[in-house]
């Protein structure tokens, strides 16, 4: 079985939505700089390459992206399959618990996860996401409510958490 890919022209940049069997894999900036890092650790824990084309998974994923992007979904359902270490599943998992709208901080994450003094490898498994908005790492901020490393750049960060916030708290923070 091939990973099927696609690119996806989001209204903040350029996506790789990519599924494998039932799963979304990817959903990836397509100009980050571990962007060969990724590929190549999907590709090696799937034991397969990319092709292009298109599949139920992706078409449901880009639809449900644009609805986010709308403001019009605040929560994914498409099933997502993480491809990393032990210690990086359990990071993107609580990652998911993030809500819509919300923030939260390496430290925060750590201590989620039972693991306090682990600040800097949480950082390193949140840069590692490969699954980018439908596992939320641009809600991770610095600890004085700074804008901190995002593979979509940070320009694209500040968008999203500016579009997940409401009305009343819009330019607050950032």
């Amino acid at each position: 079985m091939n990973i099927i890919i696609k690119y996806y022209k989001s209204p903040f940049g350029e996506l790789i939505i990519g599924s494998y069997g039932e799963f979304l894999c990817l959903s990836d900036w397509k100009y980050r700089k571990m962007r060969d890092s990724i590929d190549n650790r999907i590709k090696m824990g799937l034991k397969s390459d990319y092709i292009w084309g298109t599949s139920d998974i992706i078409e449901n994923a880009i639809n449900e992206l644009e609805k986010y992007f709308q403001k019009k979904l605040g929560e994914f359902n498409v099933p997502l399959l993480f491809i990393g270490t032990e210690f990086q599943k359990k990071v993107w998992k609580a990652l998911q618990n993030i809500k819509y709208g919300e923030i939260s901080t390496y430290s925060e994450l750590s201590k989620s996860i039972g693991m306090e003094s682990a600040v800097r490898a949480v950082a390193n498994a949140n840069g590692a996401n490969a699954l980018s908005i439908f596992v939320p790492c641009h809600r991770i901020i610095g600890k004085n409510n700074e804008l901190v490393g995002y593979a979509g750049g940070l320009d694209t960060k500040n968008k999203l958490l500016n579009l997940e916030k409401s009305q009343k708290e819009k330019n607050l923070l950032f």
